[in-house]
């Protein structure tokens, strides 16, 4: 019987190593070959790039109550328009703010059980109104401060963004796919083979999970001597997961 031809090691091993790394490549990605004609490395690599909100969309609303429907619309009324005028005065604009909900309604028998019989003769109804303001993460800590101290008694989230989402994700595509390119050359190096050129490259985007929120707060009128609470934009992560093909010579 005429003996099995073996391989040279390095070939073995080359084959070897582009085996392991095909097993952890992507679904989507394309199908890497095992052959001797196709010789090359393949590469999955994930970075990311964290970088400070510079947008803020800031949540604001109140509740009012009133003994009967006219009377709290009434007091809604003069709160709703209190505290758009405050915003307005102050230099936001007006197409920044959006209406969210608005609503009148009977207090739920469940919400005053537990007050006094004159508490319960005053909040027979309530309405209800919110809004969203969009503005730069500088200034959220002020528009807060303007609508509490004008009546916003329901208010406080606030949701950070980034004005061009796409720079961030850019850079952190860049930097998987230079670490691929690293990784790449060191197994290259460990065959004993030179790198080649860049063959195939695909990004796939990693869901970040939400970031904290400010919740809402219930809070009293307060008086232009408050200083504004402290906030400060959260820093916002952005991650990319690259799947590269080299070719090795």
């Amino acid at each position: 019987m005429r003996p099995k031809k073996r391989l040279p090691l390095s070939s073995f091993a080359l084959a070897a190593a582009v085996l392991v790394t095909a097993a952890y490549t992507p679904s989507q990605a394309q199908t890497i070959q095992v052959s001797k004609e196709n010789r090359t490395i393949a590469i999955t690599a994930t970075a990311s790039v964290i970088t400070l909100a510079d947008t803020a969309t800031v949540h604001i609303g109140f509740i009012a109550y009133g003994p009967d429907k006219d009377a709290a619309y009434a007091g809604g009324s003069s709160l709703s328009n209190a505290i758009i005028k405050a915003l307005t005065a102050a230099g936001i604009a007006a197409a920044a703010i959006e209406s969210a909900s608005q609503g009148i309604s009977p207090v739920p028998d469940y919400m005053i059980e537990k007050l006094t019989p004159a508490e319960k003769a005053q909040r027979k109804f309530q309405v209800t109104q919110n809004w969203t303001v969009r503005t730069p993460a500088d200034d959220a800590a002020r528009i807060l401060d303007l609508a509490v101290k004008a009546g916003a008694n329901q208010s406080g989230q606030i949701d950070w963004g980034l004005k061009d989402e796409n720079a961030p994700q850019a850079e952190a595509a860049a930097k998987a796919l230079q670490r691929a390119r690293t990784v790449a050359g060191e197994m290259a190096e460990g065959l004993n083979v030179k790198l080649g050129a860049l063959i195939y490259a695909s990004n796939e985007t990693q869901a970040q999970p939400p970031g904290p929120l400010m919740r809402a707060m219930a809070a009293p009128q307060l008086t232009d001597k408050v200083a504004p609470l402290a906030i400060n934009p959260r820093r916002i992560e952005k991650s990319a997961t690259v799947y590269a093909v080299f070719a090795i010579e």
